[in-house]
């Protein structure tokens, strides 16, 4: 069966079923105001524990990503807005306390996986851990444990938490098989962070697995094999060790600079949500941050983040980057990013809809608060500012007059900051992507979404099962579009650079390269395997692979020769 391989290595092992627990729902009512203070009473109670357990755990591990997941576990246990919502739900609506925060976290959880944006849909799974974690100790349950059959023990499980993630034994569990999940959920990150394999989304293929069962997981390809031949067993084993002794090799490359082998130097930057990535991207060779979501800062709160809130974030990021490139994204909201305190109006068509820059452009209070943060916290470091989601030169004009007024303002208060940070807009949109030559004149730099400019591109719901299969980067109208914005930034001698998730894409790369990209950002951990292909070819190849794809129509013969090229 095949899943999506979201940390990569290949284990051979015992499966072992983890079974969860449903939350349901009681229906008891609460029938006065002394019950309705001691339901609130023992919810303020279980959030005390929950948090003092956390911190436990937190001085108990050492992994930086699980670290940083628990620290935003306890961020969220003691979110005024959590208690609110329940606070409500007992209050207003007489539920008991199991049931109140049944409903609240449930209603939390819808709206983040009704989100487009993978990384965000990805924090439901948080959001049930922390309830399922509340309402433990709202019923004195004890914590889950994997009990492992022994050292080769594979997890399956419909689902994985976060904090079983972080709390897995790794002398025992050797790899993670789940029906759900995103190469962009903390079950993930953690996997990949501790090198654990693992493979997500399998569907509900994988209920047909019993405890016992030998597994063979491929996290790199998403493969997971049940009870397999042994011919089959001992193919793998052999690539087992294959990959170890690469993943060797990739480590070496850390310290080693992204320059081809006729000296063609490249930027290789990581997409980070906060300072603390930054770790990561440092880890694995990265040289900035190509994109910074600022997102993740308006989610989980009551109110829109205060100026000097803002500032405190982006200050963090600039001092902890030492120096470094880090190219902030002004707010992305709206779509299938909603704020719980922000009402935006229903639309038949949202991500066509009122959201990112067109919402700034109309709410420019809001703007010039996010714009003046940014530009007080660029003294503290090498900060640039990203416009997304632009589709016209109207747009890029109206939001740097806006900038210029953040920048009176804070002349005017007597506030230092950088008058001549670096301005760009993301090309995510078929029509920037069209006029580039015109959007050259007015911004320092250009940064390629190829997530969003692929699907408007081609018309498709990467998200709807039935023409997902559309939804290709490979596609000759995707690369072509995608060859005349690195053209027309090159003729105009400004920065060009890709953050989406073709940059990646090992496939890619040299194409990429031919087309004169010079700058690809990404995930941390896919930082290793493209500087390997950097360093082991030229410039030359690159134009060869380019000109070959160019002249091909369709991305069925483009993949086929780039994966006999490559």
């Amino acid at each position: 069966m095949n899943g999506i391989g979201v940390s990569p290595g290949i284990s051979l092992g015992i499966a072992r079923i983890l079974k969860t627990n449903s939350a349901t729902l009681t229906g008891i009512l609460l029938n006065d105001e002394a019950a309705i203070l001691a339901h609130i009473k023992h919810f303020d109670d279980a959030v005390i524990s929950a948090v003092s357990e956390v911190n436990d755990l937190i001085k108990q591990h050492t992994n930086a990503d699980g670290i940083e997941i628990l620290e935003t576990q306890v961020e969220f246990l003691s979110d005024p807005q959590l208690r609110d919502d329940v606070v409500e739900q007992i209050s207003i609506h007489k539920k008991n306390v199991n049931d109140a925060l049944i409903a609240s976290i449930a209603q939390t959880v819808q709206t983040f996986e009704s989100m487009y944006d993978e990384f965000m849909r990805a924090r439901a799974a948080d959001i049930k851990d922390i309830g399922n974690r509340i309402l433990k100790h709202l019923n004195n349950a004890p914590s889950d444990h994997i009990t492992p059959y022994g050292p080769d023990t594979i997890v399956i499980a419909e689902d994985i938490s976060p904090s079983d993630t972080i709390t897995m034994d790794l002398k025992h569990v050797i790899g993670i098989a789940t029906q759900v999940g995103s190469k962009t959920s903390h079950a993930a990150i953690i996997a990949k962070s501790k090198g654990l394999p693992a493979v997500v989304g399998c569907g509900n293929e994988l209920a047909i697995i019993k405890d016992g069962d030998f597994i063979i997981l491929d996290g790199s390809t998403g493969m997971v094999l049940v009870n397999p031949d042994q011919q089959t067993i001992l193919d793998y084993t052999q690539k087992r060790s294959d990959f170890a002794e690469n993943i060797s090799l990739l480590k070496q490359l850390k310290d080693v600079e992204p320059i081809t082998t006729d000296g063609t130097a490249i930027i290789l930057s990581g997409n980070i949500s906060n300072a603390d990535d930054l770790d990561d991207v440092f880890d694995y060779g990265g040289q900035g941050v190509g994109l910074m979501r600022t997102e993740l800062l308006f989610m989980n709160r009551n109110s829109f983040p205060t100026e000097n809130e803002q500032f405190d974030f982006y200050k963090k990021t600039a001092l902890k980057a030492k120096g470094k490139p880090v190219i902030v994204r002004t707010i992305d909201i709206g779509g299938d990013k909603q704020l719980a305190y922000f009402n935006l109006p229903v639309e038949e068509n949202p991500f066509l809809g009122y959201r990112a820059i067109r919402i700034c452009l109309d709410r420019t209070d809001l703007f010039i608060t996010q714009l003046k943060a940014i530009l007080r916290a660029s003294i503290f470091g090498d900060l640039k500012i990203m416009f997304p989601m632009i589709a016209s030169i109207q747009e890029v004009r109206q939001a740097k007059t806006i900038l210029q007024q953040a920048k009176e303002e804070l002349a005017q208060a007597g506030q230092a900051f950088n008058d001549a940070i670096e301005i760009g807009i993301m090309i995510e949109i078929p029509s920037a992507a069209i006029t580039a030559d015109l959007l050259a004149t007015e911004v320092d730099f250009f940064s390629i979404g190829t997530n969003d400019l692929c699907q408007y591109t081609l018309a498709v719901d990467r998200m709807n099962e039935k023409i997902s299969h559309l939804y290709d980067p490979f596609n000759p109208g995707v690369l072509r579009l995608i060859d005349n914005v690195i053209s027309q930034a090159n003729k105009n001698n400004i920065h060009v650079g890709m953050c989406g998730e073709l940059a990646s894409d090992p496939l890619a790369t040299l194409l990429l390269m031919g087309m004169g990209l010079k700058d690809f950002s990404m995930s941390a951990s896919s930082i290793p395997a493209i500087k390997q292909i950097i360093i082991n070819n030229n410039l030359s190849k690159a134009k060869e692979i380019y000109n070959a794809v160019l002249a091909m129509d369709n991305s069925a013969d483009i993949l086929n020769y780039l994966q006999h090229t490559i």
